[in-house]
């Protein structure tokens, strides 16, 4: 009895209805039209505080505004541009203003008023600067037939602020959301005119526009810190210089060369002091392998001093701190006019990152070579170990070295220049450290003669 009222059940009508919409919306594709998510975004954007109002003016492709479907118009399927007008505020709304924040002295802004939105072609040249782009977004708007996922969408966004003259903050992590590979290019135009061009590749947290000294400072530090840790080349690099010498005393003058040196050829790399040749990064690259293998093989056939280590350790120091800059070169856009200060805080926080590998290492090597091969053999065993995989990277390196053309540079007055400014510092920097290794054997010598004369002292007493 039972089974046959259940044989015999009908749903509701409703429930028969709400079914078959449910139907149509997974199986009739022009009831529900879905935008894939693009592979490539570009997101243009000015911004500029102006008396008691900052104006963002940003760029993105429509194709971007997933979720939106825009009306179409004739049998081509053109966009529907007049009707398209009104939907274009909230998509701005939602897909743009909702995945940014902005701070006005640490105090986070409202949500912006849409002011005015455009539809562009990609052809459309505006927003090479924030005079053109404000004309173009408050002009004539576009009449032509194209289709929706071949335009750009130009929003004018208006956000109250207390002064044109505070300092300003954007996390615009969230516009990653827009594709999958999202680069966002933002031109922050100060009161004075003065233009700060940031470029983003991923969520960089919050920027600050116009960091005070100690922001910038702190920021620096902490990538210099995880540059160290995240680099492979300079571990291997620096593993390569405690082999021999497992003590922080004697490590002091070899490690201090590194610093000097690198630190020499990052900052002049960052005031374009060094060659900007597309061939320049791989060649650096390639040399920098060369320095692992080299350090290696000195620790393999052994006979290494002191003296000799941190000499070669300024020379490659020089060539490492190039491949800093390249490190760097997108990131010193968040210096704001701390240039000098931000350079010198990132070489603190690789120098923090340095003594916490070396207090990691020494210990290492120290308890293996102790317990469980003899020194000599265990310096071998890891040096080989070194060369062998810096070797693939030397010879990889030199595969893409060997594709670029390198032309010999005009030897001009700019030239030699150059050249001097180079030698300048390099002898500078070769001096401050000869300096300091002077300073390092001076006081060694001093600890050492203080138990020859306290055992002076002992025997005299014992013969009085």
């Amino acid at each position: 009895m039972k089974f046959d009222l259940l044989c015999n059940w009908q749903p509701p009508a409703s429930a028969r209805a709400a079914a078959a919409l449910v139907a149509a919306l997974l199986f009739t594709p022009s009831l529900l039209r879905a935008h894939d998510i693009p592979n490539d975004v570009t997101v243009q954007a000015f911004l500029k505080p102006t008396g008691d109002r900052l104006h963002l003016l940003v760029r993105v492709p429509l194709k971007a505004m997933r979720d939106v479907d825009f009306p179409a118009r004739g049998k081509e399927g053109f966009l529907d541009i007049e009707r398209t007008g009104p939907l274009l505020p909230d998509a701005a709304t939602l897909w743009i203003s909702d995945f940014i924040d902005l701070y006005e002295n640490n105090t986070v802004l409202p949500k912006p008023r849409v002011v005015e939105t455009r539809l562009s072609l990609p052809s459309d040249r505006s927003f090479t600067s924030y005079e053109e782009a404000m004309a173009h977004i408050t002009g004539p708007k576009l009449d032509t037939n194209v289709f929706w996922d071949q335009v750009m969408l130009d929003v004018l966004f208006e956000y109250p602020i207390q002064s044109d003259r505070s300092r300003f903050s954007i996390a615009p992590g969230g516009l990653n959301r827009l594709g999958l590979n999202v680069v966002t290019v933002l031109s922050y135009v100060l009161p004075n005119g003065t233009i700060r061009a940031f470029e983003f590749t991923s969520d960089p947290g919050l920027v600050r526009l116009d960091p005070q000294w100690y922001q910038a400072a702190g920021r620096f530090v902490d990538l210099g810190f995880k540059h160290i840790l995240d680099g492979t080349d300079h571990l291997l690099f620096l593993f390569c210089l405690v082999i021999p010498f497992r003590r922080f005393r004697a490590l002091i003058p070899v490690v201090t060369a590194f610093t000097v040196a690198h630190s020499i050829t990052l900052i002049a790399s960052a005031y374009n002091l060094a060659p900007d040749a597309s061939w320049f990064p791989p060649l650096i690259e390639t040399l920098i392998a060369v320095s692992i293998v080299y350090m290696a093989l000195e620790n393999i056939v052994g006979g290494a001093t002191v003296k000799r280590r941190w000499m070669i350790a300024f020379g490659f120091g020089l060539v490492h701190g190039f491949g800093f800059s390249f490190a760097l070169r997108q990131t010193l856009q968040l210096a704001g006019s701390h240039m000098l200060t931000s350079l010198l805080s990132f070489n603190i926080g690789v120098e923090l990152g340095q003594l916490l590998v070396l207090a990691m290492l020494i210990p290492a090597l120290e308890l293996l070579f102790r317990y469980a091969v003899p020194e000599r053999t265990g310096t071998i065993i890891l040096s080989t170990l070194v060369a062998h995989t810096a070797w693939h990277w030397m010879v990889d390196r030199w595969g893409v070295l060997s594709r670029y053309h390198i032309e010999m540079p005009a030897f001009d007055a700019a030239l030699w220049a150059n050249v001097l400014r180079w030698l300048m510092f390099i002898v500078i920097g070769g001096g401050a450290v000869w300096f300091i290794a002077g300073l390092a054997r001076e006081r060694s010598a001093q600890r050492a003669a203080v138990p020859v004369q306290e055992d002076q002292m002992d025997a005299s007493s014992v013969d009085h």
